[in-house]
């Protein structure tokens, strides 16, 4: 089972002294698989990013991305880039550039477009109740899209728990994918 950070500004803050400290709390900790740089709100995107690989880095984090922005992941050498489901028609570009692509995905038909245009791996979500993320899809759907498909599935949306992590296993997901449970 993979596991995916996927950070936020509001707990990794958004200066980069904030981002490495915070970074260094978590990976001392935990080492994730891939990690997901992912800020929204910041004017300072590619300064934090450049923060994020090199600390992503210095810890041998497998997989560094950053997020939507596939010309600065190539930049900043991150291994690859994080769409989202608006994102699709980018795939191809960011494959030429030899970065792994994950895409957000958050019904069937976006999961086999995402398959057919390239991807190496989705996001599927939300699973459980997370906060603004609208109805949960739950084991049973994310049960369902696993056996459609083939590439690889990261289970996302509420997943906080060990529990949670043993459920979407048992659904045959590659890995999951979350903001909160590795900041707790």
């Amino acid at each position: 089972m993979k596991h995916y950070l996927i950070t936020d500004p509001s707990f990794y803050g958004s200066t980069p002294d904030a981002l490495e400290s915070a970074l260094d709390v978590i990976y001392s900790h935990t080492l994730p698989d891939f990690a997901l740089f992912r800020d929204k709100q910041t004017t300072h995107y590619r300064d934090l990013a450049q923060t994020f690989v090199a600390v992503s880095r210095s810890y041998r984090i497998s997989r560094v991305l950053l997020h939507g922005d596939y010309h600065l992941a190539h930049e900043l050498k991150a291994d690859g880039v994080h769409f989202t489901s608006t994102q699709f028609d980018a795939i191809t570009e960011a494959k030429k550039l030899g970065l792994y692509v994950i895409i957000s995905t958050h019904t069937h038909d976006e999961a086999l477009q995402a398959q057919v245009s390239g991807a190496d791996a989705i996001t599927y979500s939300p699973i459980f109740s997370s906060p603004n993320k609208g109805e949960p899809k739950g084991l049973e759907d994310l049960k369902e899209i696993v056996d459609k498909i083939r590439v690889p599935i990261f289970a996302l949306g509420g997943i906080t728990t060990q529990e949670q992590i043993k459920a979407v296993e048992e659904c045959g997901a590659y890995g999951f994918a979350s903001i909160r449970y590795f900041i707790q």
